[in-house]
């Protein structure tokens, strides 16, 4: 008999792994404004961060260049209002919200611009 083997079926570390990564209608929301972007001129590259607190999308004016800004989503915020955020290169927070859409919709990114 085999006493120590255990039938998992819902796997919460499997689980968690899964949301530490924008969900796709996020990747969405930001892959449509950062194609906005691009047509426009703005932006002309991006990156992709990730670690066990937060995952971040990069965008840059050109590639040699540092970041114009971080579009963040941090996993586990202390303030609701704290999950998603828009930092420039040293991190500073320039906007924030608790909701992806109002975040983008509530900024002006010509005015953000340098």
């Amino acid at each position: 008999m085999h006493k120590n083997l255990k039938l998992v079926v819902n796997n919460s570390y499997k689980q968690i792994q899964e949301k530490q990564f924008f969900e796709k209608s996020e990747l969405k929301i930001i892959l449509d404004l950062y194609a906005k972007m691009v047509s426009e001129g703005s932006w002309k590259d991006y990156g992709l961060n990730i670690s066990s607190k937060q995952v971040s999308f990069s965008v840059f004016r050109n590639a040699a260049e540092n970041a114009l800004y971080k579009i963040c989503k941090n996993f586990n915020p202390k303030n609701k209002n704290l999950k998603y955020l828009i930092t420039d290169t040293t991190g500073k927070i320039l906007k924030n919200s608790f909701d992806l859409k109002i975040l983008f919709k509530n900024t002006n990114w010509k005015k953000l611009q340098k």
